[in-house]
């Protein structure tokens, strides 16, 4: 049976392995396993950051996503925003990511507070764009621009 629960301390080292495996595969990006330890502690030791979420499958760990606030002044409301989600490779197509979704939405619909939710993806990433689309999201509003340091 596959449970879902919020990612804890001891969870970390297959945060870190399953989050350098996301870059690798879905943008082709090699992470730094130090900064990327740190990033996540940071998360951990400040749960205002962000909140990870795992999926299990009995005591293994087969997949995880992050959650991540954005304040909204033009609605009066928090939404959430879903990035790092990796299911592992042998539990694809099984339906975990959209067990992880519906989990998050539920939450969102019980919380007046909470407005709803975006995510960002690659816009190489075909087959997760595929996914989001299935799950009744529309990707056509905003551009998402950046400039890292």
């Amino acid at each position: 049976m596959i449970t879902i629960r919020e990612a804890q301390q001891k969870d970390l080292s297959i945060l870190v392995d399953f989050q350098q495996r996301l870059a690798d595969e879905s943008e082709g990006v090699k992470l730094d396993p130090v900064i990327l330890s740190k990033g996540l502690q940071a998360m951990f030791d400040d749960p205002s950051k962000g909140i990870y979420y795992v999926a299990e499958d009995g005591n293994e760990i087969i997949g995880c996503h992050l959650i991540t606030y954005e304040w909204s002044d033009w609605r009066n409301g928090l939404v959430w925003w879903l990035q790092s989600v990796y299911v592992a490779k042998d539990h694809r197509q099984k339906g975990i990511f959209k067990l992880m979704y519906d989990n998050v939405i539920r939450m969102i619909k019980a919380d007046p507070n909470l407005l709803g939710l975006r995510l960002y993806c690659d816009k190489t990433n075909a087959r997760a764009i595929k996914v989001y689309e299935a799950m009744g999201m529309d990707g056509s509003h905003y551009t998402v621009f950046e400039q890292m340091k």
